[in-house]
């Protein structure tokens, strides 16, 4: 089994533990699934190795569990658990706001098992009539449900790139396959994804078609014709391949590259010129001849405007600029000098800071901001006074056996309801770089949002938001922030806006990133990594800024290490 189905099962343990009210027990199984998602091993190979006990938090019985579901595929214990409760029951837990003692309340007062019954109960009004609930609680889980629905045909892009890359190896094995390219919002990095789609150039369609529809992980066939098939995979993403013929290869990888929107705008721009864009390249109207369609550059130079980056092809204005060849010039991977949000095992992180230090070196950076949880937070270990000075001497210590990469004494601070920092000023003053975030009381309105971001952004020590809107990608929708007021405030007191590229965060968006660009706010990407592993959503993050249409000298994780402190 992989490591993130492990998780899943140990998660759900923990889950079905705290909805029979089972204390301590629940958070053990958190904590364990919490490691394995952080390891950078296989945790197969750990148990192969006979070391799955050295995984913090996993003891002899979790560890006991762990090996019965590598040998077998199975969990007799779980099974067990899952008997003692109605079926479905677990479904309520994706259900933003409903907890396990929440959903137990729920199949108790009203005999609701799922999602389904869940909403009539609240459009029924019927929730509202147990205890401690309400009119206001029944909204909000109405909400909810409705968010859940939109999510569900939308994958997080951190779990459909590794697909896609499984599938192009798949198909690159076949040597006559000659060219092969992953397009439509994957191409374009989108924070989530519908489908993929699959473009290749071969001599022998019928049998690539073959090969595609024999792919390992496939969970059922919809179609399979002669230039076309579309087959779905155990995670119940679509995926289609599509044979294009070599001279309208450039065409059909720009049509469903897409957005569909930036394509109509290239089609109109054509017609303008009395010629026809499509999938099949660009055309003479009167006539019908090709004109090109080999390669993008090809149609785009025809067309009079420079080469648009797919991540750029969303129709926000990046037409008008290539045709006058003033589009930005995005930040590459190569731009970041290091990341400003990092967890260690003092708090919540599960690698030692010396770790981290050695990754980061491998990765080319010159420095790493170790920003763990302060005391506001327990559940994520969150640090006191006295635990920060001893991280200080750890980092001295670090930072003098480290010749190529330099540790930065961050925090996280926690930003509480009534936007009070949970440390004091005495000992803020002596971090090399600071961040507040908020991590708990996302129904508040507006003004007492604001109210609590404002607050932490006029601490004079304080140089960052983390993660402004507090969104959880198909989860948690945004805080309820004027981001028009942040960007101003921020401009004003010099602070730092957050683009946290943590797969299931990107936040700030791409389109707020783009806002923030034209009030020239400075912006930075943190990876928010819990472990050495995680320092590569670097990544994801990169991805979100050129979306956003940044340049490098928008975003402080370009600076050298030397221009960094000067401007700190």
């Amino acid at each position: 089994m992989k490591n993130f189905e492990i998780v899943k099962v140990l998660y759900e343990i923990a889950e079905l533990l705290e909805m029979k009210q089972v204390q301590f027990k629940p958070q053990a199984y958190r904590k364990a699934a919490q490691n394995i998602e952080n390891l950078s091993e296989d945790i197969e190979d750990v148990y192969k190795k006979g070391n799955l006990e050295d995984i913090p938090g996993i003891g002899e019985s979790i560890a006991f569990k762990i090996k019965e579901l590598i040998e077998t595929n199975h969990l007799e214990y779980l099974e067990e658990l899952r008997k003692e409760f109605p079926t479905g029951l677990l479904e309520l837990l994706k259900v933003e706001g409903i907890g396990p003692k929440i959903a137990m309340q729920l199949s108790k007062e009203l005999g609701i098992t799922n999602i389904s019954e869940l909403e009539s109960a609240a459009r029924e009004g019927k929730i509202r009539t147990i205890k401690g609930f309400g009119p206001k609680k029944e909204e909000n889980i109405l909400h909810a449900i409705e968010l859940f629905k939109t999510s569900q045909d939308r994958f997080l892009l951190v779990d459909i790139i590794p697909i896609a890359y499984d599938i192009e190896q798949y198909m690159k094995k076949l040597k006559f396959v000659s060219k092969m390219d992953i397009a439509g919002s994957i191409r374009r990095k989108k924070e989530t994804i519908g489908d993929i789609d699959i473009l290749v150039v071969t001599k022998q369609a019928e049998n690539a078609i073959k090969h595609f529809v024999q792919y390992p992980k496939i969970s059922q066939i919809l179609s399979q014709g002669e230039m076309r098939s579309t087959i779905v995979v155990n995670n119940g993403i679509q995926m289609d391949l599509r044979i294009i013929d070599p001279e309208s290869y450039g065409a059909g990888l720009l049509y469903f590259t897409g957005s569909k929107e930036h394509n109509i705008e290239l089609r109109d721009l054509a017609r303008k010129k009395n010629w026809k864009l499509n999938e099949y390249g660009l055309f003479e109207q009167k006539n019908n001849s090709l004109l090109v369609g080999k390669t993008e550059l090809d149609i785009y130079k025809k067309l009079g405007m420079s080469y648009i980056e797919p991540e750029l092809r969303e129709n926000r204005g990046e037409i008008e600029l290539a045709l006058k060849n003033k589009l930005p010039n995005l930040i590459i991977p190569l731009d970041i000098k290091g990341d400003l949000h990092v967890h260690s095992n003092w708090s919540d992180g599960s690698d030692s800071i010396e770790s981290i230090a050695k990754e980061a070196a491998k990765l080319g950076y010159e420095y790493v901001a170790i920003c763990d949880h302060s005391k506001g937070l327990k559940i994520a270990g969150g640090l006191d006074e006295k635990e920060f000075r001893e991280q200080f001497k750890e980092i001295e210590k670090v930072n003098r056996l480290s010749e190529d990469l330099t540790i930065l004494a961050g925090v996280e601070l926690n930003i509480d309801s009534e936007g009070k920092l949970d440390l004091s000023n005495d000992i803020l003053k002596d971090f090399d770089f600071v961040v507040a975030s908020i991590h708990s009381g996302f129904k508040q309105d507006e003004k007492q949002i604001m109210k609590r971001v404002s607050n932490a952004m006029h601490n004079d020590h304080v140089r960052a938001i983390g993660h402004p809107t507090g969104r959880i990608i198909n989860k948690r929708e945004p805080l309820k922030l004027d981001l028009i007021s942040l960007f101003k405030l921020a401009t004003e007191l010099d602070i730092f806006l957050e683009i946290n590229a943590f797969p299931d965060r990107l936040d700030l968006s791409d389109i707020n990133c783009f806002k923030a660009r034209d009030h020239d706010v400075k912006l930075y990407i943190g990876t928010d990594a819990h472990s050495v592993n995680q320092l590569q959503f670097m990544e994801y993050g990169v991805s979100v800024a050129r979306r956003g249409w940044l340049e490098a000298n928008k975003l402080l994780n370009s600076l050298d290490l030397k221009d960094l402190l000067n401007l700190f």
